[in-house]
């Protein structure tokens, strides 16, 4: 029997947000006799029977899930919430609450102790939001759909931890203002901050923040802007050198308490290249026969007649 995989442990400031409230919603959908499923038919590596949607998501959890299996399943979840209504809306949120709540919870980190209570649910109301706007208009035809819902989320909710760090913070003494503090440690947010400065084009962050930061292989990316693999290693390898070397020379040396660009730079690691066709080979004359001799210089090399004899 399965059981509904439990959200990551949660403390007493979570429990009275929008995602614990989500969770209220997504369960019941699951209470009764006929909790919202999908015909694991449909989809291979799952039971050939109604998979509830609790059930549905400790499968694609699992890292025995296929990724083609995951895509598939929430090309389907997003097609019935786009054209089925708010129900199927709640069950996408639910199958993506695990990864909501790990979102909120890394960006609620940076966030002060003695920071006004509010900052926390409004980091996770937006994380939810940023999500809730990308489920219209995902392209279901790009692998990785689950992981590019994600970074919506956590785009949507940096913006909200940028608004509180760059509000007053309460002290001993009451609110006061307080220099604004980066979202330490995330390639994400240098990425942008590398397309903003003309170190990278928008498709050379997409490419990188895609197959380094998501879960999409460089093959598949390749595949789905038309691409051979090899020109998409070379453009990102490219990009990576010039992203690793602006870093080197500014963005680390900029501000000494920012970790964000030594922690980019150490994300960036490269891989060895894909695999290449190889190039034929010239065979020797010894393969092919004896051929007409073709000299380096025609004028220095004489021409032997037959009276010159053997």
């Amino acid at each position: 029997m399965h059981t509904e995989n439990p959200l990551p442990a949660a403390d007493s400031r979570r429990s009275r947000g929008p995602l614990a409230v989500a969770g209220e919603c997504f369960r019941l959908l699951l209470a009764g006799p006929a909790p919202l499923s999908v015909d694991g038919r449909e989809f291979p590596g799952l039971p050939a029977r109604p998979v509830p949607l609790n059930e549905l998501r400790n499968r694609l959890l699992s890292g025995r899930c296929p990724r083609r299996t995951r895509d598939r399943v929430w090309t389907h979840l997003i097609g019935r919430a786009r054209g089925d209504g708010p129900a199927w809306t709640v069950a996408c949120v639910g199958m993506a609450l695990p990864a909501l709540a790990a979102v909120a919870d890394y960006l609620t980190e940076h966030l002060p102790a003695r920071g006004r209570s509010g900052d926390r649910v409004e980091v996770q109301a937006e994380v939810l939001a940023g999500f809730l706007a990308a489920l219209p208009t995902v392209d279901l035809d790009r692998p990785g759909i689950a992981g590019r819902l994600r970074w919506a989320a956590y785009r949507s909710g940096r913006a909200a931890l940028s608004a509180a760090l760059d509000g007053p913070t309460r002290g001993p003494d009451g609110y006061r203002s307080a220099a604004p503090r980066p979202p330490s440690g995330h390639p994400d947010f240098v990425l942008a901050h590398a397309v903003r400065h003309r170190v990278i084009t928008r498709v050379e962050a997409d490419l990188i923040g895609a197959t380094r930061l998501e879960d999409v292989r460089l093959t598949d990316w390749a595949a789905a802007h038309r691409l051979d693999s090899w020109a998409a290693y070379k453009m990102r390898a490219r990009a990576e050198i010039r992203l690793v070397g602006y870093l080197s020379a500014t963005g680390a040396g900029t501000d000494p308490d920012d970790p964000v660009p030594a922690q980019a730079v150490a994300n960036l690691t490269l891989e060895p290249a894909p695999a290449r066709a190889p190039r034929p080979t010239l065979l020797s004359p010894a393969v092919t026969g004896p051929g007409p001799p073709t000299p380096r210089n025609p004028r220095a090399t004489p021409q032997r007649s037959n009276a010159d004899g053997p």
